[in-house]
């Protein structure tokens, strides 16, 4: 990434890190506090969720997010979204009704409609950068050339001729392909803790994939000990349950939540997954653990004279538990 987009990077996590935590400091609840933090990452076109969500095989933005409140015990979830401005939102809705914890596609946005949640269309979500990775995808995973997309460079829907869904033109490394995900941990001042996820998944993934971020256990994870969220390969999280996988840990093996979440993500890499958690226990201390290069992230508490800090590569340690796995 050049310099520019380094500071923009790091601008936008110190703003949406520094949103939270004035929740916090006015004696806001956890729940709040992550919404607000994930809500501003969801606004921001330069990470993958909300306005900068990445395209799927079809040219489309598919949405998901997911929120936990681990005193109440309680969650919520939407995916296959594409009109509604801010997913985690709507997955707060979901876990306030009492009811569902899940809902997708074209009911979930009929209830946010319902709640009054904006709506927006479907370009909104249009961003340069993001379709132009959309096209090197495509270029990069055919056995044969395609047919460049064409159409305005600002055109919500090029015309494309598109590699047809088929086992020889899945690529064998997914590395070239953007991911992310945004996420927020955070404990308020009665010790209750939450987290919550947001994302637009896997560039050029199948239409109708659903990953990790709205899956409660997987992505997402809170009760009274830890809450977790995730970012990386999906499929991995899923299959591994690790946000649920780390609170067991720690309940049942009595690791602390920097233990356990150093522990799952070593196992997880040992089966080929590739990513990271954050973490916070009810006393405050931070858990920031990555297999992957680097990792998008930020603290901020008393410890850090309630000034967010940031971080960003795998050799910068901006927490005690910030910590990168080499295997």
């Amino acid at each position: 990434m050049s310099s520019d987009e380094e500071k923009q990077l790091r601008a936008g996590l110190f703003h949406a890190t520094e949103q939270g935590y004035a929740v916090l400091a006015k004696g806001g609840s956890a729940t709040d506090a992550v919404e607000t933090a994930v809500r501003a990452l969801e606004d921001n076109p330069l990470f993958n969720a909300g306005k900068g969500a990445v395209f799927n095989r079809d040219g489309v933005n598919q949405l998901e997010a997911s929120i936990m409140n681990g005193n109440a015990n309680s969650a919520g979830a939407a995916t296959l979204l594409t009109t509604v401005k801010n997913p985690v939102s709507l997955a707060r809705k979901v876990m306030e009704s009492n009811f569902h914890v899940f809902l997708c596609g074209p009911g979930a946005e009929h209830y946010a409609k319902e709640q009054g949640l904006e709506i927006v269309d479907p370009s909104y979500f249009w961003t340069k950068h993001r379709w132009e990775q959309h096209e090197r995808g495509y270029i990069h995973t055919a056995d044969t050339p395609i047919e460049k997309c064409t159409g305005s460079s600002n055109s919500l829907s090029p015309t494309c001729t598109h590699v047809p869904i088929s086992e020889q033109n899945e690529p064998h490394d997914y590395s070239h392909l953007p991911m992310g995900t945004v996420g927020s941990v955070a404990v308020d001042v009665n010790g209750y803790l939450a987290a919550a996820t947001s994302t637009g998944g896997m560039s050029n993934k199948w239409n109708g994939r659903i990953g990790d971020s709205p899956v409660i256990g997987a992505g997402t994870f809170a009760d009274k000990a830890v809450a977790v969220s995730s970012t990386g390969a999906g499929e991995y999280f899923i299959r591994q349950g690790t946000a649920r996988y780390i609170s067991l840990r720690a309940q049942l093996l009595g690791e602390s939540p920097r233990q356990a979440s150093r522990a799952v993500i070593a196992e997880m890499k040992t089966t080929g997954g590739d990513g990271g958690v954050i973490c916070i226990d009810p006393d405050g201390n931070p858990s920031m653990i990555f297999s992957s290069a680097g990792m998008y992230r930020a603290y901020c508490s008393t410890t850090t004279e309630n000034v967010p800090v940031v971080g960003i590569f795998g050799d910068e340690v901006i927490a005690p538990g910030d910590i990168h796995i080499e295997i």
